[in-house]
């Protein structure tokens, strides 16, 4: 079999095809047009984040079954494409974790103790030691905002300091903290709390711009961030604000919203700030990490063993596959949709099949709710391989329940989530290959979860559903799709209403506030 490496990647990855056999040929920096003139003849593609795999590529690539990424981001390969042609993705996501964790502190300490601009003004000439006098670690607060694998490994080392560590995810237990020697807070207790506070959370609508001028404001005067995640969680114009006029003594920053930077950005230049061009996955051991993680999964792939770091499937005959293809986008999104709906951890899903359904095996079903209930939270990549892990990671409980009996649709998945003692239920079907949601809460509705819903249960009365709609009219936020759901509860509906654009916090907020309103949570769709 013949591999194609289309990026420069470490000679240890390569030795590894090598020794399994391969043919190996290595092609860096390839032109986009040359990839596609010399794929038909491989059966195995690395890329890092310079090759584009794209549809054209995938169609022209006859011989092809498997493409590993040499990295955590799969963005430049359309994994849609590969997956229709049954072509296996993969990556390396936890090749990178020790370099993001040891970054994030050495950001922490540089800045704390001014290492950076010290080392250069000693350059030329200078000794200011009165002038960059720095604080200790021991005995500060650090805020740990998402406490995924990096944040947990972060966490764990700050404690090595002597730091008392706080921490902040919504869908993390106190059980899993507390083993870390965390303890969990709400979002404002570890802004109000911290002296310094690490950001290492997704990026999604609900985290852009997290860490606002408002919530600087309710910062301890003096208090230092640190963002090694994603470009973006911070408002950066709002933080070079806080630092000048005082309120924020320093900031290390390794992503950015736009990378790379502006020369006029507004973070460089400002004093006790640390900046760096997103160093965070850039060590020796890091690309030799990546670079052995797929040849290695490559090696077991082409193999026919089971690879760990698969992104877009899992083992399933191919009679099963073509029963279940069209529930795992529909899974995905009841899972996506009873997340948004919880509030707090998630300790129980439990996942019930009605119908014929219940005759296949459905565990990939189940791991596609899972995916879907946990992508749009986690830092990580979440996948068909390791959801199940993650889950258990967390201390979530899943179970699958089948029942052949049916009622008013030939075929229903049921997902209920139990979070903070609720439970949020919801239940969807195929009309034909399309997936509907059916019911929210007993809730009976009919909506097509395709980009994002509002979700708004309300007293049954008149006034209530236009006085939404004007005011996210106000907001020139358009409204596509609306669906009122009753239930036997007398007096209540259930509207949902399918949002062209994604709507502020401050909106958000008027609409709970409003009279009528029970509650309203936004579905967004695009992490799925």
């Amino acid at each position: 079999m013949k591999i194609l490496v289309a990026d420069g990647v470490s000679p240890k990855g390569i030795e590894i095809l090598q020794k399994a056999g391969f043919e190996t040929v290595i092609k860096d920096k390839l032109p986009a047009e040359e990839l596609l003139e010399i794929i038909p003849d491989f059966d195995g593609l690395i890329v890092r984040s310079a090759s584009k795999v794209t549809k054209e590529v995938i169609e022209r690539a006859k011989k092809l079954k498997i493409v590993g990424r040499a990295g955590v981001g799969t963005d430049n390969i359309d994994i849609n494409a590969a997956t229709a042609h049954g072509i296996m993705v993969i990556n390396s996501p936890g090749g990178n974790t020790i370099a993001a964790t040891e970054h994030t502190m050495g950001m922490m300490m540089a800045m704390a103790r001014n290492i950076a601009v010290a080392n250069e003004t000693m350059q030329h000439g200078e000794w200011n030691r009165k002038k960059y006098t720095g604080v200790e670690l021991r005995g500060k607060t650090l805020g740990v905002i998402g406490l995924g694998r990096i944040g947990s490994g972060v966490a764990t080392r700050a404690l090595a300091f002597d730091m008392n560590v706080i921490g902040y995810d919504p869908y993390v237990n106190e059980e899993r903290a507390h083993s870390l020697g965390i303890k969990v807070v709400s979002l404002d207790e570890l802004i109000k709390q911290s002296d310094f506070i690490t950001v290492h959370m997704p990026l999604t609508p609900k985290t852009k711009g997290m860490l606002n001028k408002d919530n600087i404001a309710k910062m301890k005067n003096g208090v230092r961030l640190i963002n090694c995640a994603r470009g973006g969680i911070i408002n950066e114009q709002d933080l070079a604000d806080a630092v000048k006029s005082g309120h924020v003594a320093g900031a290390a920053i390794d992503v950015f919203e736009s990378e790379p930077i502006d020369p006029n950005h507004p973070l460089i230049g400002l004093p006790g700030v640390t900046l760096t061009p997103h160093l965070g996955a850039s060590t020796v051991e890091a690309q030799v990490g990546v670079s052995v993680d797929v040849a290695q999964g490559i090696v077991a792939a082409l193999n026919g063993e089971p690879v760990s770091t698969a992104v877009n499937m899992a083992p399933v005959s191919p009679q099963t596959m073509k029963f279940i293809k069209p529930y795992l986008d529909l899974a995905e999104r009841l899972g996506c949709t009873a997340c948004s709906l919880a509030d707090g951890p998630i300790s129980e899903v439990t996942i019930k099949y009605n119908g014929e359904i219940a005759d296949v095996d459905t565990k990939m079903i189940t791991i596609a709710a899972i995916k879907g209930m946990l992508n749009p939270i986690l830092e990580s990549n979440v996948n068909y391989v390791n959801a199940p892990s993650l889950a258990k990671e967390r201390n979530i409980k899943i179970t699958e329940i089948k029942d052949k009996a049916v009622e008013n649709f030939a075929n229903l998945i049921t997902i209920s989530i139990t979070s903070s003692g609720k439970t949020e239920t919801i239940q969807g079907t195929l009309f034909g290959e399309e997936g509907r949601i059916v019911s929210i809460n007993s809730y009976r509705v009919d909506v097509d979860p395709h980009a994002r819903i509002l979700i708004c249960p309300h007293i049954n009365r008149p006034g209530v559903i236009g006085t939404i709609g004007s005011l996210l009219g106000y907001a020139n936020i358009n409204i596509s799709g609306m669906q009122v759901g009753k239930t036997k509860i007398a007096g209540t509906s259930m509207m949902v209403l399918t949002i062209d654009n994604e709507i502020p916090d401050t909106v958000m907020q008027q609409i709970i506030n409003l009279d009528g309103i029970f509650d309203a949570k936004l579905v967004n769709y695009y992490t799925v």
